[in-house]
């Protein structure tokens, strides 16, 4: 299985220096991945209610909320995003035009996830929250 390549300027990755802030990330990610992560950023906090919370888990941004709520990040050839195992299979029908696995949903660098389909899934990861689900 080919590894996946980060976006990060290899000069951080190589130094150990990873981002401490979710700004941090996203500055040093190429357009167009930034402006896609940044659409996915914004739906996602429309969706989350107001108490959540923004950081970096596994060198990647992550929204939380009694528990991690999901994540996203840039890679060198695609963006993801982090759902859940859960979300992704309650969502199949309408990912069919995206590359997905167990827990990842890939989209083009120039192209994010509809910002309505990611509110919905950010809805369901919510109920599975609350539900005491973790996947």
């Amino acid at each position: 299985m080919r590894k996946a390549k980060s976006s990060a300027p290899s000069s951080s990755r190589n130094r150990g220096t990873a981002p401490k802030t979710v700004g941090e990330y996203l500055a040093a990610v190429p357009e167009p991945a930034r402006s896609t992560l940044q659409k996915v950023r914004a739906a996602i906090r429309s969706a989350a209610p107001a108490e959540a919370t923004e950081g970096i888990s596994y060198g990647i941004p992550m929204f939380k909320h009694k528990g991690v709520l999901m994540w996203y990040a840039a890679f060198a050839d695609h963006c993801s995003l982090f759902p859940t195992a859960g979300v992704i299979a309650s969502f199949k029908n309408e990912l069919k035009g995206f590359r997905t696995s167990k827990g990842t949903i890939q989209f083009p660098v120039n192209k994010p996830l509809p910002a309505a389909l990611l509110r919905k899934m950010v809805k369901a990861r919510l109920a599975q929250i609350e539900k005491g689900k973790r996947r």
